[in-house]
């Protein structure tokens, strides 16, 4: 039995948490280590190769991932140990390898992990060679992608393997815990509305007409002598779903319609998008019902604000970085902490522009100022009721209630009066009040 069927969702375990790391550890350095390189070479080459045309026909790959443009003594590629200087002009020098070069040597210096990007001709970057540090201005972009590559794998894992399949997994538990809430409705009936389409296909009619009478009568907007006051006919239940009525088509439009426009617009798309992480469960290639799940319903609500505030905080960091290097702290020729945070403010701006797609947006001023106009008057009916009740009670206190009792203490007066016995315990009670104040009156003016 589910975790769903036991009433509660459990929290990712160890091992998915483990198995999430370990993916996003794979993926950045594969990205660090073949693909960010390649792509850095590729955009390089294509934007600063030389334009003229007999150097460009000298221009060639010396040895692997090292560019130049070469001299005459240059025939083929040279040995992985070669020494570059007489071999190649100091022109253009793109070199992407991990080897450490020498001015004497190679022509040229570079440490063991740096990169070299050298165009001084037309069109290029001038004479200074460009110094790229891969880990200061390539990590953050290797973590970046390896994260997100590492989120979309996961969406397609088991919910006990996947970080991002047991979160959606328990995303549509939460989801339904609230529409339940939000409805009153019991999760016979939560279950039918957030149903995928086949699923519910396969069911008959009668399968499901009391739960669908329930939420038709609980949707109800106007009562049937309101309506009949107004010249209103209500439509009853049994009028539309006829025997023949594909129950799809009578929940997806008939049923979203009344509980769209008794609850709100919000609380028919927790069911939409319910039902659509329902198919992504049983369906994994349907990432984009999934992600949207969670994302509408979990993290832009969560999360919004610390998304926003990364934001900023990389947009002051990448403003930081950019001052330093105009007081000329960072030299032109080693511009990698500059491409780090270029890199962690688009980071933060893209997932901050990918929540916004997700976010929930604002309702119109006209359906709010509609759903405030019904929630005023069905107020006003109320209050009113309760002035009817109050002006009935108040004229039966002045009216006919008056009446009964004045004849109720009459009757009380004339009962006391017509016994001797309370007569004389009247008579006798006062003879002893009298006595008594007198004595004291006596014994006053005797001490004095």
């Amino acid at each position: 039995m589910s975790n769903q069927a036991n009433g509660h969702q459990q929290k990712p375990g160890m091992q998915v948490t483990l198995l999430f790391l370990v993916l996003v550890v794979a993926f950045s350095y594969g990205v660090y280590s073949f693909v960010l390189p390649r792509a850095v070479q590729g955009a390089v080459l294509s934007l600063f190769a030389p334009h003229d045309e007999k150097l460009r026909e000298n221009f060639k790959e010396v040895q692997p991932h090292t560019f130049a443009v070469v001299t005459d003594k240059f025939s083929g590629a040279l040995p992985a140990d070669a020494k570059l200087k007489m071999y190649i002009k100091t022109d253009y020098i793109f070199d992407f390898s991990n080897k450490h070069r020498s001015e004497k040597d190679d022509g040229f210096t570079k440490a063991a992990g740096e990169w070299v990007v050298k165009a001084n001709g037309e069109g290029g970057l001038g004479e200074s060679a460009i110094i790229l540090e891969p880990p200061i201005g390539f990590s953050v972009l290797a973590i970046a992608v390896g994260f997100t590559l590492a989120i979309f794998v996961s969406f397609f894992l088991p919910s006990n393997l996947g970080y991002m399949a047991s979160k959606v997994e328990r995303e549509i538990w939460h989801t339904k815990a609230k529409i339940r809430l939000q409805t009153g409705f019991s999760d016979e009936i939560v279950d039918l509305l957030t149903m995928p389409d086949s699923q519910l296909a396969g069911l008959e009619a009668h399968q499901v007409r009391s739960s669908f009478k329930l939420v038709w009568t609980r949707t109800a907007t106007d009562d049937e002598d309101v309506a009949q006051q107004h010249g209103k006919r209500i439509l009853r239940f049994e009028e539309v779903f006829t025997p023949d009525i594909d129950i799809v088509l009578f929940r997806n439009e008939v049923l979203a319609l009344r509980i769209k426009e008794f609850f709100s617009d919000f609380v028919m798309k927790e069911i939409d998008d319910t039902r659509g992480g329902i198919m992504w469960s049983h369906n994994r290639s349907k990432l984009l019902d999934g992600l949207r799940l969670y994302m509408s319903h979990h993290f832009t609500e969560k999360y919004s604000n610390n998304v926003t505030g990364m934001a900023y905080f990389g947009a002051a960091i990448l403003i930081v970085i950019i001052g330093v290097r105009g007081l000329k702290f960072i030299p032109p020729t080693r511009p990698s902490l500059i491409l780090a945070s270029i890199s962690l403010e688009g980071t933060m701006l893209a997932l901050l522009a990918f929540g916004l797609i997700y976010t929930e947006e604002e309702e119109r001023m006209d359906k709010m100022m509609k759903k405030m106009e019904d929630a005023n008057k069905g107020q006003l009916d109320t209050m009113k009721d309760v002035s009817q009740d109050m002006h009935a009670l108040a004229d039966a206190l002045v009216g006919e209630t008056s009446e009964i009792i004045k004849r109720k203490v009459e009757e009380a007066i004339s009962e006391a009066l017509s016994s001797d016995d309370n007569v004389k315990k009247v008579v006798s009670d006062k003879v002893a009040e009298k006595i008594i104040i007198a004595m004291q009156q006596s014994f006053g003016k005797s001490n004095q």
